[in-house]
Order: C-alpha cells, then sequence, then structure tokens
C-alpha cells in the first residue's frame, strides 16, 4: 500500500482496525509464545494499538515499528507516557521505559536498530499488506528478528467479493510463506460472526515456531 492511503487513514480518523481493548486472541494465546519474564515482544505495524499496554502489564518490554507518526504520539497519550524521541535515519525512534517505537517505513528498519525479540506478535500487518508485498515483508520479518517465533493472526475470505485492507490470507499462503523457517500450527480457526464486511469469512491464529 502507498504511505500516503495509511496516512490519510490515520488524520482522517478511519481507523476500523484498531481495536478499543486488547485483542481477544492475543489475551488467550498469548501463553503459547513461552516469552520468558521480562522478555521483549515485537509488534509490527502497531497503531496504536490496546495490545502494546497488555503485554506491557504482563511484564515484558514492547518494540513496535509503525509508519504514522499520528498513532505513535496517540500510543504515548493514551499510555500515559512521556516519550524520548530520537531520529534514526529513515526513522525515528520512540522510547520509554520497557517500551521503544520506530515510526517510518518498516523495510528502514534493521536487525541493529530493532535489537533481539523474544517473540513477534502479528495481528495487523500481514494482513494490511496486498499480495505483492507479502513475500518481502514476511522475509524482512524473519530477518529483523532472528525468526523468533510468533503468533499471527490472518482472515480468510474470498478476495473476489471484497478488497482490502485486511487482505484475505490463505491457509496455504501462510505456510508458502513461512514453512521454510518454522513449524507451523493453526491454534484456532472460527467463523466471524459479522463476517468481512458482509462477506463470509474465518480468522484464524497461527502459532510458528522456529525450526
Amino acid at each position: 500500500m502507498e504511505h500516503d492511503f495509511w496516512h490519510d487513514r490515520w488524520e482522517s480518523g478511519r481507523i476500523g482496525f484498531h481495536e478499543g481493548e486488547p485483542n481477544r486472541l492475543l489475551v488467550a494465546h498469548f501463553p503459547a509464545l513461552a516469552v520468558p519474564d521480562g522478555g521483549r515482544v515485537f509488534v509490527p505495524l502497531c497503531g496504536k494499538t490496546r495490545d502494546i499496554g497488555w503485554i506491557l502489564s504482563r511484564g515484558h518490554q514492547v518494540v513496535g515499528a509503525e509508519l504514522s507518526e499520528l498513532a505513535i504520539r496517540q500510543l504515548f497519550e493514551e499510555l500515559g507516557v512521556e516519550p524520548t524521541i530520537s531520529d534514526m535515519g529513515a526513522l525515528k525512534r520512540y522510547s520509554a521505559i520497557d517500551i521503544e517505537i520506530f515510526v517510518g517505513d518498516i523495510f528502514a528498519l534493521t536487525p541493529e536498530m530493532l535489537g533481539p525479540v523474544d517473540a513477534v506478535f502479528d495481528r495487523a500487518a500481514l494482513v494490511a499488506l496486498p499480495e505483492e508485498m507479502r513475500a518481502s515483508y514476511a522475509t524482512h520479518l524473519v530477518d529483523l528478528t532472528g525468526a523468533a517465533p510468533q503468533l499471527l493472526v490472518c482472515f480468510e475470505y474470498d478476495q473476489r467479493l471484497q478488497s482490502g485492507p485486511p487482505f484475505s490470507i490463505t491457509q496455504d499462503e501462510v505456510r508458502r510463506r513461512y514453512s521454510g523457517v518454522y513449524g507451523i500450527s493453526e491454534l484456532v480457526r472460527q467463523k466471524l460472526r459479522d463476517g468481512m464486511k458482509g462477506i463470509p469469512a474465518w480468522e484464524s491464529v497461527w502459532l510458528l515456531t522456529p525450526h
């Protein structure tokens, strides 16, 4: 997606993808990641998700990446935390105790900038990207995180009937993107009660553990 698309969504407040509470699938399945006490969790394309506050409340550290600086200013305001802001080349870093968010294009983020992470929670990144970007993203994410374990949330529906985002990610695509690096387990698959904008749809949670 073009950067302007997402900047416009945040500036106009069209952020239906933002959940007003921690994601129920994160809460239910986070233990599967076996994050050590005080471990560091990466949340790609994080926006101002309430998932970050929930992970912090469990005694872990959070590092995120997000294109919209407006979203990250709102995130820190909602957390009630004053960030330190520093330039990191093409990115900005917003940081405070136990939290660090890189603002800008995630493809400009390097493993050296990110530092080591113990796990990844991807609820809104892979599904936000069109098919032509997903292979590059998946490879970049593996490289960034040293193939850290992931919880991955995906939707599946008839893409011919509805354009994304969120885009439809099939079971076959998850395996195609990640099976070379990870063992892949589908923890849950459930039908969305209201579908995807009225279209029948399913939501899945995948656990990716490195070989």
